[in-house]
């Protein structure tokens, strides 16, 4: 650690911009990349290079899960600053990767919650890998490379890397070669297979026509462009500095071709300046990107600096010929492929090895230029300008090799689908805590055991069936609108309802309490869901703990003929026909662990005793099929159902005026909750394109006091929003006189309900287990 903090002071003085990025490298993410759940995927991607050969592969993760989180972390600021740019609109978060400590990994696991972690060619990292398979994610290797000239050090450290490579679930090289050095470095031989290069998936695309260098091409009109592009400074004492070759090639060139323009492109940032003084000193008319205007345009042709981060790869279209840089200079090359999509001729230099079978392939294939030192540089690119004809083949020929190898990024796609189907992860709470808690957890199991054989032997059947609504876990799960809903088809099948529930935080000395569809009770007598039941006028209501002598009273007094048990998964003292078992996807199994470890009130073995299990807020990631295969590992037989929340409209609190859900009457609002998973809400603001000013959480069933309510509302305006939103069980948990004092904004909460897929089946298979199909027959 202190040579750590030692290497953070280096690189701070150097660049003051990497003192922002030491929270994320210590673990500290943004507290917007929280996730409730698992089910997010993380990829890894080290620098520029490793970025934009993601880009189709990302893309292509995006399609196939359109609804789950998708975050990209990268360890250098230019890495950083062009994963902002390309891939915008891909990811949910980009991030600086965390230091490779076990504290500092498992804070951004625990954050992210990832099911599947990727890491994109070669990032070997031991606590990364070990923590996250001992949550239980799945992780894979894509796109993997060791290169030439890595290999022989790696091999060195062969007793290390087989502790570290059969962590990997899958590890997907980009040739047979490099396959077989990842397997003499220890991976297991079963989870090895070639698939190809990302970068025979890039999709050449040019740059935009507002293009500032394309405008000053259209200006200049130069008779030929050279692109040098990536070039590197001497990597050995007697190395070459590819910027001092290619200057002086082009000196030597312009006085045959006058009218030349020269795309000099650095590779480094930190080489920019050196460029610069290089071409100054040799007294060329050169021109920064940076300093690009009209009036600095008439100095051109000459060279154009291009002292940017992620033009270039636009840029090639423009060009005659380029020359790769990396590839005089002992640094291995870089990737030729990108030009090869534009069917342009590449000059490559003597040193290919990171890129070995890439080479091996054009050059069999006549689709690239080799030189064998700088002193060749000139005559190569003055004979590809002098002969179109030829410069023209040469680009069909790269094309051709390019395009024959695509595929690599659809292979990955198809393995992280297979890994994420069959990653379920659970995340516990950080030492020592977790150690005391594992003791409560194992108490609490014996409690509970305890509980439910009393309440078996102790069971009594009603005079009507029960259907009952429950859950494994703490917290909302969406069980309210699971009741209202079944509430509402069972009436309008021409049956009588009724709803039973405890009635969780009601402040009243009655042991129970038998109110009328749509009865006027304050909330602090019934509780909020049970008032939530009570204001929709669908059924009677019957709140107390002893579900039997509540049932029976709700039978005498309304002569229901069925009854919904509400949260009674574990009330088993009362007998119930059919046990509806609700899974919510953003937080499934409650984090795998018993209170307090986790959030599961008992064992995911419980499931065995489910008749129907229901996974609610499907809407919200891609995880139903990956819990669904978790839920058959307990109970192979109940029928599984997907439910999602939809909203219906947003209801003035003042007024009780409606408004439909996609004509809301604000346009940027603040929000609060008190929810056993407020990350529902949160999900569904964001898909309905609502923009937050501010977002406030509290305990489920918080009830609001006048300064909490002053607090938000001083807050909300400050950050100019126009409206307070919230839930329909939080509004019954406000005062009187609440929208005074939150005023000027308006308050609304959002009107929602259960929307279940193959709904008919979901009700036919109630009915079955209640007999009422055979009663019809």
């Amino acid at each position: 650690m202190p040579v750590l903090l030692l290497y953070f002071l280096y690189r701070g003085l150097g660049n003051r911009a990497y003192w922002g990025s030491l929270a994320q490298r210590l673990g500290f993410l943004p507290r917007s990349f929280r996730q409730t759940g698992p089910g997010a995927i993380w990829l890894h991607a080290v620098s520029v290079g490793e970025i934009l050969s993601s880009v189709e592969f990302l893309k292509r993760l995006r399609q196939e899960f359109p609804r789950t989180r998708l975050f990209v972390s990268t360890s250098t600021l230019a890495g950083r600053s062009v994963a902002s740019e390309r891939l915008r609109g891909l990811t949910d978060g980009i991030f600086y990767a965390p230091i490779d400590y076990v504290w500092a990994v498992r804070r951004v696991l625990r954050t992210l919650k990832p099911s599947l972690v990727l890491i994109a060619e070669t990032e070997i990292w031991p606590n990364l890998f070990r923590e996250t398979k001992r949550i239980g994610a799945g992780l894979a290797i894509v796109n993997g490379r060791i290169s030439d000239r890595a290999f022989p050090r790696y091999r060195k450290f062969a007793w290390f890397f087989r502790a570290v490579l059969p962590e990997a679930d899958c590890i997907l090289t980009q040739t047979g070669e490099i396959r077989e050095r990842f397997l003499a470095l220890g991976a297991p031989p079963e989870r090895v297979r070639a698939a190809g290069n990302f970068k025979y998936d890039f999709e050449a695309r040019p740059a935009p026509p507002n293009s500032p260098v394309l405008a000053l091409l259209a200006r200049v009109r130069p008779e030929k462009v050279w692109i040098a592009a990536s070039t590197m400074p001497p990597a050995e004492p007697d190395d070459v500095d590819e910027d001092d070759a290619v200057l002086a090639a082009f000196r030597e060139l312009a006085a045959k071709h006058p009218a030349l323009l020269l795309i000099l492109v650095p590779r480094k940032p930190e080489r920019f300046d050196v460029a610069a003084q290089k071409l100054a000193a040799a007294g060329i008319r050169f021109l920064r990107r940076s300093g690009l205007t009209s009036e600095a345009a008439l100095s051109l042709p000459g060279v154009l600096l291009l002292d940017s981060i992620g033009e270039l790869g636009g840029l090639f279209g423009a060009a005659g010929v380029v020359l790769m840089g990396g590839t005089l200079a002992h640094r291995g090359g870089h990737n030729i492929l990108e030009p090869a999509f534009f069917s342009r001729p590449v000059i490559v230099g003597p040193h290919m090895e990171n890129f070995q079978s890439i080479a091996d392939e054009f050059r069999n294939a006549g689709a690239s230029v080799e030189i064998s030192s700088a002193g060749e540089l000139a005559s190569a690119v003055d004979r590809l300008l002098e002969s179109p004809e030829t410069s023209q083949e040469i680009g069909r020929r790269a094309l051709a090799c390019a395009e024959a190898r695509r595929g690599a990024s659809a292979r990955a796609v198809d393995a992280a689908c297979d890994l994420y189907s069959s990653h379920l992860p659970s995340y516990r709470p950080a030492m020592p805590w977790f150690l005391l808690a594992s003791i409560l957890a194992q108490i609490w199991i014996g409690g509970a055991r305890r509980r439910q054989a009393r309440g078996e032997a102790r069971r009594r059947k009603l005079d009507v069936p029960v259907i009952s609504v429950g859950n494994l876990t703490m917290g909302g799960t969406g069980k309210t609108p699971c009741v209202l809903r079944l509430a509402t088809e069972l009436k309008q099948r021409g049956h009588k309802p009724g709803i039973l529930t405890r009635g969780h935080g009601r402040l009243s000395p009655e042991r129970q309490l038998i109110a009328p569809p749509g009865a006027a009770i304050r909330a602090e007598r019934t509780g909020d869901e049970p008032q939530l039941f009570i204001r929709s006028g669908l059924a009677p209501v019957g709140i107390g703990a002893d579900r039997y002598e509540t049932g029976a009273a709700l039978h005498r007094q309304f002569g229901v003929d069925v009854l919904l048990l509400d949260d009674g998964f574990q009330h088993v003292q009362l007998a119930r026909a059919v046990d509806i078992v609700l899974i919510d996807a953003l937080h499934p199994f409650g984090g795998g662990g018993v209170f307090p470890v986790g959030r599961l009130r008992e064992p995911p073995e419980g499931l065995a005793r489910a008749d129907v299990i229901l996974i609610t807020r499907s809407q919200f990631n891609d995880l139903a099929a990956t819990i669904e295969r978790q839920i058959r590992r307990w109970n192979p037989d109940a029928p599984v159902f997907r439910a999602c929340l939809t909203p219906q409209a947003w209801i003035e609190n003042r007024s009780g005026s409606r408004y439909p859900a996609d004509a809301r009457p604000f346009h940027r609002a603040a929000a609060f909750c008190g929810l056993g998973n407020p990350e529902s809400l949160r999900r569904t603001i964001e898909q309905m394109g609502i923009p937050l000013a501010d977002w406030v959480e509290f305990d489920d069933h918080h009830r609001y006091r006048p300064r909490e309510l002053q607090y938000i509302s001083s807050q909300a305006q400050a950050r100019g929003a126009d409206a307070l939103i919230t839930t329909q069980k939080d509004a019954v948990n406000l005062f009187e006189g609440c929208d005074d004092l939150v005023a000027p904004l308006p308050l609304y909460w959002l009107e929602v309900t259960l929307a279940i897929e193959r709904e008919e089946a979901f009700l036919c298979e109630i009915e079955r287990r209640l007999g009422w199909n055979e009663r019809r027959r």
